[in-house]
């Protein structure tokens, strides 16, 4: 019997080892600083991707907090017909970053990182850097201004460009509390010398 246990225990410890990652959410997505140094590997990858595209951390942060609380493996939530028959996902939007599957896969061609998985938060907060810096290209929004790459983060390129935004009066609601989230993290970031 013991052998057993033995070959059982090992299973879930190698299971465990090729997860790729801790998906739960971090205790304390309230204060930038408890965050960084309770996932320090995520601080270290939105540093990585300020000094290569220069999206600000407390950006980078703030749009993570919104679109997935942090959580690798997050997804839309199902839409039911009828209250109980799944009819599919809202959209394929996946990961840390939310990236729908063609938008993730253009950053995968147009960067070269055919490896890159939206389940890995080096991966995520560097599609994020590349997204935002089209943003500047394509829109004019400056990468400091946390609303307005938000709104152009949600709603496409395209999309914000015509204004769709206008017509969703919570969206602009959601914008505003990431800009809000994004000074608070700035400001908590410099109170711990992390800026």
């Amino acid at each position: 019997m013991k052998p057993i246990l033995l070959l059982v225990f090992a299973a879930s410890v190698l299971a465990a080892c090729g997860s790729g990652g801790n998906f739960s959410a971090p205790r304390n997505l309230d204060n930038a600083c408890l965050l960084a140094e309770e996932r320090p590997h995520y601080f270290r990858a939105m540093e990585r991707t300020e000094q290569r595209w220069g999206v600000p951390v407390p950006v980078q942060m703030a749009t993570f907090y919104q679109e997935s609380r942090f959580v690798g493996d997050a997804r839309p939530p199902h839409v039911y017909r009828l209250g109980i028959i799944p009819m599919g996902r809202m959209s394929s939007a996946y990961g840390y970053s939310q990236a729908l599957d063609g938008t993730w896969e253009e950053y995968q061609q147009e960067t070269g990182n055919r490896r890159a998985r939206r389940t890995d938060i080096d991966d995520a907060s560097d599609f994020m850097g590349w997204y935002m810096t089209l943003t500047v290209e394509r829109n004019g929004v400056p990468l400091t201004d946390a609303r307005n790459q938000y709104l152009a983060y949600h709603e496409g390129h395209a999309g914000f460009r015509r204004g769709s935004y206008n017509a969703k009066p919570w969206l602009l609601r959601v914008a505003d509390g990431v800009a809000d989230r994004a000074l608070t993290y700035e400001m908590q970031l410099i109170a711990c010398n992390r800026r």
